[in-house]
């Protein structure tokens, strides 16, 4: 303000110069107890302004004065308010940090320095008493933070979390329901509710929340719907195996449901199709099949195809499951499938072309299987316990871990359904129980005679005079023309002699009762 006087009384000051030098000075005379004074009219204006300043500077400089406690007093609480802040920060850096002891000193600190931020400290005494393990102190923190409306949720969650950290499982609940209650976007409390319900088994309850989190805007209609499907094909299977004809119809329903809401959801499409299947509508489960294959080609999808109808012969059964393959045939399960197709129908030749036509990729247990039984159906042994060699020592695929060796499907426990829900909700993936424990699942590699016999191409390159070539037998990259080749200059070698079939892998082998 002074500063503003400043510049006001220069500006008029020189204004009145610029008046007195322009010859206009005009008079002016003051009378006061005696004394006569006479000067222009702009020397009075001067002395007037000049007056008015002074007189300004010397308020201002006694105001200055008068304050000097108050402004010393709000410098101290200042100072202290930077100190309580200080506190606070290192304080809470003390917890992320895990070093309890020093987060509650920091948090006493904080008490006394910080009075005007109570709920940061409550919240830091508590978690510096949590990141020191006393629980004691950590629950008498967290309750005393219900008394307050602002900071009851963040109570409930810390006494949660405390009795989880005392194993008290019902309580954490308890209080998990409290705050669910009292917030509708509370989704750590909807969360737990949620594990809880789905480690119980509780798929109905569970099934609750995911709408009731939809409807609260909690989780996104994506992820709702996935774990809506992933519940309802977990509801399926509890009652899969009932006896009760209402339990079945109920876990048909169940099935069709999940079928419906994700169509590429493998485990919700293979169950329907079974239960269908099971009721007498093979044709809606092979339509259902399709539709899925279309999205998303899954091993256990075409194996629950092949199954829906037992009274076929081999070359029905080849070419249905082929048609299968041509609804999406640039998927890598598709060319699969026509190599299938082919043994499944005893056709070699065609086996072998459309093994030329698989993708170039890192070998794997199945794909080295699948190309040995192409090599024995052609009549070429050693060529076949090559690629069970070259099998036995490749990765398994996680996908086809999934069949148990019964050939059932996704034959998941509760706690495998609970994993399911969550990680499919989340990221759209499949989980692989059996892959993940290394569980038996169904056999990837054939079991051919032990005897030995040489093959088609080894005699023949061996009447002709030829060089006997040997077989790769490194591990790498899956080229499937690597050996595939029969005769001499490239031709594909004709079918083998026919051998039992009984000791083919179950895949290839006739018609059996669908599961």
């Amino acid at each position: 303000m002074i500063r503003a006087a400043i510049v006001f009384f220069l500006v008029a000051a020189i204004a009145v110069a610029v008046v007195a030098l322009t010859g206009e000075p005009g008079a002016a005379s003051l009378d006061w107890m005696g004394w006569r004074v006479e000067m222009t009219a702009a020397a009075a204006a001067l002395l007037t302004l000049f007056a008015a300043l002074l007189a300004t500077i010397l308020w201002r400089g006694l105001l200055w004065v008068v304050e000097a406690p108050r402004r010393a007093a709000r410098a101290r609480a200042e100072a202290k308010r930077k100190q309580g802040v200080e506190a606070l920060s290192r304080g809470f850096l003390a917890v992320a940090a895990g070093d309890g002891s020093e987060a509650r000193r920091l948090a006493q600190k904080a008490a006394d320095l910080a009075q005007d931020a109570p709920a940061l400290i409550r919240v830091l005494a508590a978690q510096a008493a949590e990141a020191a393990g006393d629980h004691v102190a950590a629950r008498s923190a967290y309750n005393a933070m219900l008394g307050f409306p602002e900071m009851r949720l963040a109570g409930l969650r810390g006494l949660m979390q405390t009795a989880l950290a005392e194993g008290d499982k019902a309580l954490a609940l308890k209080h998990a329901e409290t705050a669910y209650g009292l917030a509708k976007t509370a989704r750590w409390a909807w969360r737990a509710l949620l594990e809880a319900r789905l480690e119980a088994g509780d798929w109905k309850a569970a099934l609750d929340l995911v709408q009731g989190a939809l409807d609260r805007k909690i989780v996104p209609p994506l992820v709702a719907e996935r774990a809506r499907a992933a519940l309802l094909a977990a509801s399926a299977a509890s009652l899969e195996e009932s006896d009760d004809p209402k339990a079945l119809a109920q876990a048909l329903d169940f099935a069709a449901q999940a079928a419906r809401l994700k169509p590429d959801f493998a485990p919700g499409v293979v169950m329907a199709a079974r239960l269908l299947a099971a009721d007498g509508k093979a044709a809606k489960a092979g339509s259902l099949i399709e539709a899925a294959w279309k999205l998303s080609p899954h091993p256990a999808l075409w194996l629950a195809y092949r199954d829906l109808k037992t009274n076929e012969t081999p070359k029905l059964r080849a070419t249905r499951l082929a048609a299968l393959a041509n609804l999406k045939p640039e998927a890598r399960e598709s060319r699969l499938l026509k190599v299938e197709s082919a043994l499944i129908g005893g056709d070699p030749v065609a086996a072998r072309a459309a093994a030329r036509l698989l993708p170039e990729e890192e070998l794997t247990a199945r794909a080295a299987g699948l190309m040995s039984r192409v090599a024995y159906a052609n009549g070429e042994p050693d060529e076949a316990r090559a690629w069970i060699a070259r099998g036995a020592a490749a990765p398994q695929e996680a996908d086809w871990s999934d069949l148990d060796p019964e050939g059932r499907a996704f034959a998941y426990a509760q706690g495998d359904w609970a994993r399911l829900a969550v990680s499919y909700a989340e990221t759209g993936e499949l989980i692989h129980p059996r892959f993940e424990r290394r569980e038996r699942a169904m056999s990837e590699l054939p079991e051919l005679p032990s005897a030995y016999v040489e093959s088609t191409p080894f005699v023949r390159a061996a009447e002709t005079g030829g060089a006997l070539m040997p077989i790769p037998d490194d591990p790498g990259v899956f080229d499937p023309t690597a050996v595939m080749d029969g005769g001499p200059d490239g031709e594909p070698g004709g079918p083998g002699p026919r051998r039992n079939t009984a000791s083919r892998r179950r895949l290839a082998s006739g018609p059996r009762a669908a599961k």
